[in-house]
């Protein structure tokens, strides 16, 4: 599984790094959000270090996949009920901050305090 060591999402995952954990498999994990938009702001990260969604290929389907319907259960587990949203930012002018693919999941009632 490919890392990169000063990767602050990778470093969450071998466990450097506290976080508020909520899932965890051998392919991803998601965690709460240390500057959340919303009552509830998680994070669903894969495992192997994925720079963005430019880097993504046909290989990384079934993972992708994965991300995907996780969100609905994990954001049903936090009691969201209203609807949610889901987030992947590409690239600094996507917006992007941290160069480790990851799916911002916002959920809860509104008005957030962005998006």
């Amino acid at each position: 599984m490919s890392t990169d060591p000063n990767c602050i999402f990778c470093k969450i995952i071998a466990g450097q790094i506290p976080s508020k954990k909520v899932f965890e498999d051998e392919d991803v994990m998601a965690f709460h959000d240390i500057n959340p938009w919303a009552p509830v702001h998680l994070l669903v990260i894969p495992k192997r270090h994925i720079v963005s969604m430019e880097s993504v290929t046909p290989d990384d389907r079934a993972l992708m996949g994965k991300m995907m319907v996780l969100a609905p259960k994990l954001m049903a587990d936090a009691g969201v009920t209203g609807g949610f949203r889901q987030v992947i930012n590409t690239g600094r002018d996507g917006g992007q901050e941290v160069f480790h693919l990851h799916m911002h999941v916002f959920g809860g009632p509104r008005p957030w305090a962005k998006g």
